[in-house]
Order: C-alpha cells, then sequence, then structure tokens
C-alpha cells in the first residue's frame, strides 16, 4: 500500500557572507557595549548617585554664610571714559575698571566661582560671582569704595547637585554633561541590539524591555498630571 508523503519543508538558508555580516554586527556591538560601559563607568554612577541626592535635596543639606567688609581704590569706579553710543543712562559700566574690582576682590577674599553678574549705577556696584553650591555677592560705594561682601557655602552634596544640573559650571563641563549623555544612550541602544545576537530567552529580554519603556511612560504621564 503507498502512502502518500507530505512534501519537505523548505528551510530558509543563511548565506555564507550573511553569517559573515551578522558575525561581524554582533561582534563590533558586543565591543562597543562593553568598552563604552567600562570608559563611562564613572560618569554612569556619578549622574544616577546625584539623580537620587538631586530629587531628595533634603536629606544632606548644610549651607554657611559669612559676612566681610573692606575698601578699595576709589579710582576704579570713577574713570573718565565716553559714555556708549546706545547709553540708557542707568548702567555707569563705561566709569568702573571692572577687571582691578573683580581681581582685587578675588585676591583679598579668595573668592572662587565665575564672575556672573557686574552691575554698575551711578551711586555703587554690585559684582556676583557664582560656582557649584556657591555664591559671592559684593556691594561696593562708589563715593567711598567701601563694600559689604557676602559669600555662601553649601555642602558637598549641594556642590555635586549643581554639578549634576551644570549650573554656574562653565562650557568645559556642559560639554562633560553632553558626552555623557550620548555615551550613556549609546551604551543602552548596543545592549538593546545585542539581545537579537542572543537566542537563549530573547523573547523575555524583549518584554523585558518594553515593560521597562511601558513604566517610564506611564511615570511621565502621571508626572506631567
Amino acid at each position: 500500500m503507498r502512502l502518500d508523503r507530505e512534501p519537505p519543508v523548505k528551510q530558509n538558508k543563511i548565506s555564507p557572507r550573511s553569517k559573515v555580516f551578522h558575525r561581524f554586527v554582533a561582534r563590533w556591538f558586543r565591543w562597543l557595549h562593553i568598552y563604552l560601559s567600562m570608559l563611562s563607568l564613572g560618569a554612569i554612577f556619578f549622574f544616577s548617585i546625584t539623580g537620587l541626592t538631586l530629587n531628595h535635596p533634603d536629606w544632606f543639606f548644610r549651607e554657611t554664610t559669612s559676612q566681610k567688609s573692606g575698601q578699595m581704590d576709589k579710582d576704579w569706579l570713577h574713570r573718565t571714559a565716553t559714555p556708549p553710543a546706545d547709553w540708557n543712562l542707568s548702567d555707569y559700566g563705561h566709569e568702573i575698571d571692572k577687571l582691578a574690582v573683580v581681581e582685587y576682590l578675588r585676591s583679598e577674599h579668595k573668592l572662587t566661582g565665575r564672575m556672573s553678574d557686574f552691575l554698575s549705577f551711578s551711586d555703587e556696584c554690585e559684582v556676583t560671582f557664582q560656582g557649584p553650591g556657591y555664591a559671592a555677592t559684593a556691594r561696593i560705594q562708589r563715593k567711598t569704595g567701601e563694600y559689604d561682601l557676602s559669600v555662601t557655602c553649601n555642602d558637598l552634596v549641594s556642590v555635586l547637585n549643581d554639578l549634576h544640573k551644570g549650573r554656574h559650571t562653565g562650557t568645559p563641563w556642559s560639554w562633560v554633561i553632553d558626552v555623557s549623555a550620548i555615551v550613556s544612550a549609546i551604551v543602552a541602544l548596543s545592549g538593546f541590539v545585542l539581545v537579537f545576537y542572543l537566542k537563549l530567552n530573547r523573547t523575555t529580554r524583549l518584554a523585558i524591555s518594553v515593560l521597562g519603556t511601558i513604566i517610564v511612560l506611564f511615570a511621565i504621564r502621571i508626572a506631567m498630571g
């Protein structure tokens, strides 16, 4: 008796060239993921920890403020200079030797941070220095050269929080934040791509990735009200 046999199932064969390409991509992404992870270890750890402390500023916070006073050369506050063509009659900066004033305050009181503001009025000047967890403001009387200086310093955690936010840090640290963010994104994406080259528990890993993304999106929706 003759039995009809089912036709053999055709199997999709991967060409040798395709196999080589897949191995190359998998090897390249594995290298990228591992070495970028090692390179960015410090940055990822820093921004992870400071993200936690930034979210809970009440856990660690200590602030100290000191008051100082002094007198500087009055000639720095009364230069003979022609006002700019667009002078609005409220900014007397053209009559102030700003560089001399700033350098004197820095050297006399060991001020740190960047000069963020220099306001010049007809009777007084106000100079502000700011840095991560740091602020110093000097109010100077132009008539006498006398000034009062207020210096506020926060604790180490507040300094680290300001670094996390890029607050009063300048261009070099801004680049550190940008590069760290880009590298962290590449590490995450390269790890996700590697899932497609690992046959064991691939579906489970993809499901966990999707679940984590949904949780974050749902949390954003709740936070936005």
